[in-house]
C-alpha cells in the first residue's frame, strides 16, 4: 500500500465514523476493533490488515469494496487496469484489485490469495451485499459458518445466509478469484 493509500484510506474511515455519528468507542464496539488501532488507522500510523477492514467496513455499513470506493472518490464509468487500486495485506499477502468503477450498484474485486494465506471477516461483512465468488486460477476453500466449499478454477459459489466467512489457499500455489458483489440483498439498500 502507498502512503498516499494509507492516508486517504485513514480519512475515508475517519470521514465515514463521523458521517454516522460515532465515537471512536462507539465503533470499537460495535466493530470489535480497539479504541487505540482505530486511532492509529485514522491516523494512517498503521497498515490495516484485510480482516481489520473487514469488521470496520461492516460497523460502518459499508462492504469492503464500498470502503476502498469511497477511498478512490469519483471515477468515470471506465475504470482502466492502470487506474484500479492495487491492495496488499501486510499481514498475509492477500492483494486486492476494485476492478469495478467506483460507484457501481455491482462490485468486482480480483484478488490473489497465496499459497498457505487466510482471510476471515464476520458475519456482518456478508450481510451487506449478495456474493459470488468465482476462481480464475488455482483452488480455494471458503469456509461458511461450519461449511467448507472446496472451488476449483472455473467454480462459482453464491453465498446464503450470512455467515462467518474465511477464504483459505491451503495449496502450495497463489489463487486468483473474483468476489462480485450486489449491495441489493433481497430488496434492501
Amino acid at each position: 500500500m502507498t502512503d498516499r493509500l494509507t492516508a486517504d484510506l485513514a480519512a475515508t474511515v475517519r470521514a465515514a465514523r463521523t458521517d454516522l455519528n460515532l465515537s471512536v468507542n462507539a465503533l470499537a464496539e460495535s466493530s470489535g476493533v480497539s479504541r487505540a488501532m482505530i486511532a492509529k488507522i485514522e491516523r494512517a500510523e498503521v497498515q490495516p490488515t484485510a480482516a481489520l477492514l473487514g469488521r470496520l467496513s461492516a460497523a460502518l455499513g459499508l462492504t469492503l469494496s464500498e470502503l476502498f470506493a469511497r477511498t478512490e472518490g469519483a471515477t468515470p464509468r471506465l475504470a482502466r487496469h492502470a487506474d484500479q487500486i492495487l491492495w496488499t495485506d501486510p499481514r498475509t499477502g492477500y492483494r486486492r484489485r476494485s476492478v469495478s468503477p467506483a460507484g457501481s450498484p455491482v462490485q468486482l474485486v480480483e484478488v490473489e490469495l497465496p499459497a498457505g494465506a487466510e482471510v476471515s471477516y464476520p458475519a456482518e461483512s456478508y450481510a451487506l451485499a449478495d456474493h459470488q465468488i468465482w476462481v480464475l486460477a488455482g483452488r480455494l476453500r471458503f469456509r461458511e459458518g461450519a461449511v467448507d466449499h472446496e472451488l476449483e478454477a472455473g467454480d462459482c459459489l453464491t453465498l446464503g445466509t450470512p455467515a462467518p466467512g474465511t477464504y483459505q489457499n491451503v495449496t502450495d500455489q497463489p489463487c486468483r478469484y473474483l468476489v462480485v458483489l450486489n449491495r441489493g440483498r433481497n430488496g434492501t439498500p
